[in-house]
């Protein structure tokens, strides 16, 4: 079954898409500064408990919001962009176009 959309249909759903990806910069932005600042916090906290800097830096405990969450970011990703995040057809395209340019350059 094909179906037509209208111009109006048409704007309202690359609007939503927008949006959605929109949200997905933001929450990825606020993952990454909330995350620096409680790893440095939890950095910090262990060097005043005894630790040395390079203790501090290497425990794995301070890390663990960044997998956890991080999780929820890929998940995220793949809702708003779909499975084909990195390589996806326009990606596909552009490769082939590439090599395709390098090859009639070289004769």
């Amino acid at each position: 079954m094909n179906k037509e959309f209208t111009q109006e249909q048409k704007y309202i759903l690359a609007k939503k898409r927008v949006e959605k990806i929109s949200k997905f910069y933001k929450h990825l932005a606020t993952y990454i500064i909330i995350n620096v600042f409680l790893s440095a916090i939890f950095i910090v906290g262990d060097m005043n408990d005894g630790d040395t800097f390079n203790e501090a830096v290497s425990d794995y405990h301070n890390y663990k919001i960044w997998l956890y969450w991080g999780i929820g970011i890929v998940f995220q990703a793949l809702n708003t962009f779909g499975l084909n995040l990195f390589m996806n057809k326009d990606w596909e395209q552009k490769k082939i176009q590439k090599y395709m340019d390098e090859q009639n350059n070289r004769r």
